[in-house]
């Protein structure tokens, strides 16, 4: 079964966070000193996440990544991967991580039936490393690199928030880095969502800088002509290595957007900008079906007509999305909280 939403996008891909708890403090994530976190009763188990992952699957999603806060933080989270794996709906199993604790989960993982890993990495100095994630973790992030590429995945992909005067000259760095190793990095601009609560329309290094800067290095650089719904462009340097830009901040693909976010908690949101999400748990522990799911998760998506980064394109004077107060008050509007 084949489900779209008001502007015929389908409901394919679904980001499933599996806690909201993280061992670091990014700066555009998590900058603030306090957080409240969800009720651990609250919690969905593997059983109900798979229960609800299964509804999801029955209309139309095959690509499911796990998320965070930092995955990896969640116990036995191979046991979950192996429920996932076992769906045959289920084509494309993904993590994203900060690959701190990787290198000793890394094997666990792939035996469990994880394909594809994405590893969060902004920064090759160790000194702006700490002062991005107020954690001395660098040297563990690159060895759970090099254990991922040691254990035989379809993918290792890289990820990087690129920010101005922070980690902006290090675009080159980070693409050689990638370029030696068969890692496809990925840039993102920096986005005024959830917890990133000090973002500025100054600090955003645009897709457009980020592709003079690299022409500039490398010379002609030429986009990949792909018809997908990936939320990276990807680009073409002159030896073949190929890199992606994710530009949600000036340049958004909400018309191609075909995912939603369900947070550690059972609760539903149909766009990273989203204030307000469905409220899945209360449902699956009250003992609906599997079709009762289905058919409340299908009805939302029909009338699905979220384009929050494109509405935030005509702002006026462009401030973060969601402040500090509220975040207090609301956690679920958190980045930790719903996931990347």
């Amino acid at each position: 079964m084949r489900v779209v939403d008001a502007f015929v996008r389908p409901l394919t891909s679904l980001r499933l966070s599996v806690t909201d708890r993280c061992n670091l403090r990014c700066h555009y994530c998590m900058p603030e000193a306090g957080y409240v976190w969800l009720p651990r009763k609250s919690i969905l188990t593997f059983e109900e996440t798979s229960r609800l992952v299964e509804a999801f699957t029955g209309l139309g999603v095959d690509r499911v990544r796990l998320t965070g806060g930092e995955p990896l933080l969640r116990q036995d989270l191979p046991a979950l991967i192996e429920l996932l794996a076992a769906n045959r709906r289920v084509r494309d199993l993904a993590l994203t991580t900060n690959a701190i604790l990787l290198r000793d989960q890394v094997k666990a993982l792939r035996a469990a039936g994880l394909r594809r890993i994405t590893v969060s990495l902004d920064s090759l100095h160790p000194d702006r490393f700490e002062k991005l994630t107020r954690f001395d973790s660098h040297p563990a992030v690159l060895a759970g690199i090099d254990a991922a590429l040691d254990a035989d995945f379809e993918s290792v992909k890289l990820d990087a928030v690129i920010i101005r005067d922070v980690n902006g000259d290090e675009l080159p760095d980070l693409l050689e880095f990638g370029r030696h190793r068969g890692i496809e990095v990925r840039f993102i601009e920096y986005m005024d969502v959830g917890g990133a609560t000090q973002w500025s329309t100054e600090a955003v290094v645009s897709r457009r800088e980020m592709l003079e800067i690299l022409t500039d290095r490398y010379g002609p650089i030429t986009p990949v002509d792909e018809r997908t719904s990936a939320p990276a462009d990807r680009f073409t340097l002159p030896d073949g290595t190929i890199f992606g830009i994710i530009s949600s901040t000036t340049e958004p693909f909400c018309q191609n957007c075909d995912r939603s976010r369900l947070t550690a908690d059972g609760l539903w949101y149909l766009c990273l900008y989203g204030e307000h999400g469905v409220d899945l748990r209360q449902p699956l522990r009250a003992g609906a079906s599997g079709d009762e799911l289905r058919e409340q998760i299908a009805a939302v998506w029909r009338a699905r007509t979220d384009r929050g980064a494109e509405a935030r394109l005509g702002t006026d004077r462009r401030v973060p999305f969601i402040p500090i107060r509220r975040l207090k008050e609301e956690p679920h509007l958190e980045m930790h909280t719903r996931g990347g």
